[in-house]
């Protein structure tokens, strides 16, 4: 499978997904453990990936989403951004209503 179509299978899979350094156990840097905190947070199972185990990934991935940093947040197959924008939008409270939503559609 073409490493495009891997990225577009992981997105239509998984309603919310974090491309990440390491693993939620174990994040191999702060933003990611700080992602990986507010999505905790938000009181839902979401999918990662751990961009260091996949080189092609890592690199077709910020191709992909025009962004050239991690951690990346997809919901609902759309990125949502990093670090940052997921701490903001976790203090507003949109992070916890988008995850909800997002998990609440794919279950429907």
């Amino acid at each position: 499978m073409d490493i495009n179509e891997t990225i577009k299978s992981q997105l239509e899979e998984n309603p919310v997904i974090l491309y990440m350094k390491g693993t939620p156990q174990a994040p191999q840097c702060g933003f990611s453990a700080r992602t990986v905190q507010a999505l905790m947070a938000c009181g839902e199972r979401f999918a990662f990936v751990n961009i260091l185990d996949n080189q092609e990934l890592r690199e077709a991935l910020k191709v992909y989403s025009s962004w050239p940093t991690y951690p990346q947040l997809y919901i609902g197959g759309e990125l949502v951004g990093g670090c940052d924008i997921v701490l903001e939008m976790s203090e507003s409270g949109e992070l916890a209503k988008a995850v909800k939503d997002a998990v609440k559609q794919a279950e429907a």
